[in-house]
């Protein structure tokens, strides 16, 4: 399980979130380890049979202005109920001041407090797209991503299939590559990302070559940082006993992240033209998304002429009966 520190949180976003820290240094060793926010409105009134300590409690104006109506000995005794729980990282929005109490019971219990000057709704959003995006289930996968009429295509098949190559052709007819060898895909609402897994440039291995900068010799419209995958492409070696598809009726899926997404297992010879074949996949997955299916309107032509001609055959050999 991923699990970030409250001092790396802060090293990462303290000038975005404008962060200061309040409590004393020992407290930014704890862990947060849950990606949603917090606000612990009933908590100080209370209420802690549902407390959410172990996310980020967030503060702002209004749990401020509860603080200021009761006395002191109640704040003390609802803040020392509260810090009693674990709670990783409390944040204070608007650059208020916390009570000192609050400051004293946070270093006593190890209680990491920050204050934000960013108003209150937009560090709820942008720290929960912070730790979504953080949290998010990711892995790492050999292969080649690219993107082909913004279409997000996985590559993947035995080294030295020709990943590379089709890659290759592909940005060479206007496409972009968004990484090579080894992509990072990222889950996020169901919906998958891949990005290249360093960030050393678009650097492409060519058997025979070497390495090439794809950016330095294609330009800047040949890549791309990050695509949604919506596809994953098997390339594999043409053999004559393989059973491979050729009406589209039947649709295989891949599992990537607890996402499904369509995989097609592509059979290379010398000779074929496959990155033509991987525009013509990009365009054919448009069209699905469109509600076009190539292979069910074929079929559903083709029958409808079988019954045409069933009919016509039924019908002349009535009239030949009846003569």
């Amino acid at each position: 399980m991923k699990i970030l520190t409250v001092r790396e949180f802060f090293e990462m976003k303290n000038r975005e979130f404008a962060l200061t820290v309040v409590t004393e240094p020992k407290t930014l060793d704890n862990h947060v380890e849950e990606s949603q926010l917090h606000r612990p409105g009933l908590a100080l009134a209370g209420f802690l049979e549902r407390f959410a300590y172990k996310r980020i409690q967030v503060i702002g104006e209004t749990e401020i202005s509860y603080m200021q109506t009761i006395s002191e000995d109640l704040l003390y005794d609802r803040i020392k109920e509260m810090f009693e729980f674990s709670i990783p990282l409390i944040i204070v929005t608007k650059g208020l001041s916390i009570p000192q109490q609050i400051e004293y019971l946070a270093n006593e219990l190890n209680i990491a407090i920050m204050t934000s000057r960013l108003s209150t709704d937009k560090l709820i959003n942008s720290l929960t797209r912070f730790l979504r995006e953080y949290f998010a289930p990711q892995k790492s996968m050999h292969g080649t991503l690219v993107d082909a009429f913004g279409v997000g295509i996985l590559l993947t098949g035995k080294s030295g299939i020709g990943k590379s190559e089709c890659a290759l052709d592909l940005v060479e007819r206007g496409h972009r590559l968004i990484a090579d060898d080894l992509v990072k895909i990222v889950q996020a609402d169901d919906i998958l990302t891949g990005t290249a897994v360093n960030d050393f440039g678009y650097f492409m291995e060519v058997r025979g070559v070497g390495l090439i900068d794809v950016e330095r010799m294609f330009g800047i419209e040949a890549v791309r940082k990050s695509v949604i995958i919506e596809t994953q492409v098997e390339l594999m070696l043409w053999q004559d006993s393989m059973d491979y598809e050729r009406i589209g009726l039947t649709n295989n899926y891949v599992d990537i992240l607890g996402v499904s997404i369509p995989i097609i297992y592509l059979p290379v010879s010398p000779g074929k033209n496959v990155s033509v074949i991987l525009e013509v996949i990009a365009l054919n997955h448009i069209l699905k998304k469109y509600g076009y299916e190539a292979a069910e309107v074929y079929q559903r032509k083709l029958q409808e002429r079988i019954k045409k001609k069933t009919g016509l055959k039924n019908l002349a050999e009535n009239d030949e009966n009846e003569l």
